[in-house]
């Protein structure tokens, strides 16, 4: 079981606070695994296992749990007097009504409450209202690069190995399989079904799901494109798919809620304002993306940025799309008050290509730190302060 130790860190510390844990993500990113985890870490910490109560909503075994007053009265059984109890709901969504149970059991001084969802709609509507600062939120993505490595007995032959990562996903269930593609495949179909079916066209009662499902494709071979709603939509309509501009914005918002989509606003750096128009959008995993795809070549250096998005979100930075005058910088990560700039290639060797990635970041006046990842195998480097840095030393923080 690979050690997801930045996010186990987190619940850590917020073991025995009066907040209650949830953990949102893609399914199969992990979020199961990680309550393991924890679970396993309490037990090691003179927690008996009595004073755990776990339920998996996605366990046909609890289908009787339907609603929040079966949750209460199963739970309120099992509840040691005058002990901390360690509650886990995972998938917890599938209940009806389940902010009232939480908001009840929050009221109890022993408890203490983790729930995991695949759905940001988890985190809207009642629950919001109910427990507005009473729950911290850890927001769980598929295996970084890192994360990845530590499934491996030898740390050798990186390159090939980040090319296996970009290829098949970084599910953390896709290692078991060995690179057998097949079977990557036919998982990748289960987590694409499911997420489609369960988190979305349900969600949102979608009766087109052929549209829909165009719509994901479009989504996906266009990672880290700048688009707005109107512009897919004369898109699809010029490509004899006719769709409005405001069913387009239904869908992303339900491909964004259900966490297989993630929209990044723009920032002018010059003018210091927010743009409200044309957004760039990236997937949770490119093994999704290649499955999804199919025979579609997608593009190596948007994916590489797409890998770069998705590290910043790991490392907890607020993430922009940058411009500067004419010029685009593909990332600004800002993080307690400090700025930070990144522009993403595939490969700068040619002169003309590197002029080309360095101009955006040299267009800006502040001191900031500025960073050029590429997948070129070279040392560290500084262009006039822009350091260029090879994308695998970035993803293992070398």
């Amino acid at each position: 079981m690979i050690q997801r130790e930045d996010y186990l860190n987190k619940l850590i510390a917020f073991k025995d606070k009066q907040l209650i844990k949830v953990v949102t993500g893609i399914r199969r990113c992990g979020k199961s695994t990680l309550l393991e985890l924890f679970k396993e870490y309490l037990l090691k910490n003179k927690i008996s296992a009595k004073q755990i109560i776990s339920i998996n909503f996605d366990d046909s075994m609890y289908d009787n749990i339907t609603d929040y007053k079966a949750l209460l009265s199963y739970i309120n059984k099992k509840i040691i007097p005058n002990r901390k109890n360690y509650i886990f709901l995972d998938e917890i969504q599938n209940v009806d009504r389940f902010q009232k149970a939480l908001s009840s059991l929050y009221l109890k001084s022993n408890v203490d409450i983790y729930i995991t969802g695949s759905n940001a709609y988890l985190l809207s509507g009642e629950l919001a209202t109910l427990l507005s600062g009473r729950y911290i939120e850890i927001k769980m993505l598929p295996l970084s690069f890192k994360e990845y490595m530590s499934y491996f007995k030898e740390q050798t032959d990186l390159t090939r190995k980040f090319r296996m990562y970009m290829q098949q996903g970084s599910f953390p269930y896709i290692l078991e399989f060995n690179e057998n593609q097949q079977y990557i495949n036919d998982y990748l179909s289960a987590i694409y079904n499911a997420v489609v079916l369960k988190d979305i066209i349900s969600r949102k009662k979608i009766n087109d799901v052929n549209m829909l499902e165009s719509i994901i494709k479009f989504m996906f071979y266009n990672v880290g494109n700048i688009f707005s709603s109107k512009k897919i939509s004369d898109t699809m309509t010029s490509a004899g798919r006719k769709i409005s501009s405001p069913t387009v914005e239904n869908y992303l918002t339900a491909m964004i809620d259900s966490f297989v989509l993630y929209k990044v606003n723009r920032y002018d750096i010059i003018g210091k304002q927010y743009l409200k128009t044309a957004e760039k959008y990236y997937v949770p995993d490119l093994g999704l993306q290649r499955f999804i795809l199919g025979s579609k070549k997608q593009d190596f250096g948007r994916n590489l940025e797409n890998i770069v998005y998705l590290e910043l979100l790991r490392r907890n930075y607020e993430i922009y799309i940058g411009k500067v005058n004419s010029n685009e910088v593909d990332f600004i990560a800002i993080k307690n008050g400090i700025t930070q700039y990144y522009q993403v290639a595939e490969t700068v060797t040619n002169e003309k290509t590197l002029k080309r990635e360095l101009k955006p970041l040299e267009n800006i006046k502040d001191n900031n730190q500025k960073f050029l990842i590429t997948a070129d195998e070279k040392p560290l480097i500084s262009h006039n302060g822009i350091q260029q840095i090879n994308i695998i030393d970035w993803l293992l923080d070398k």
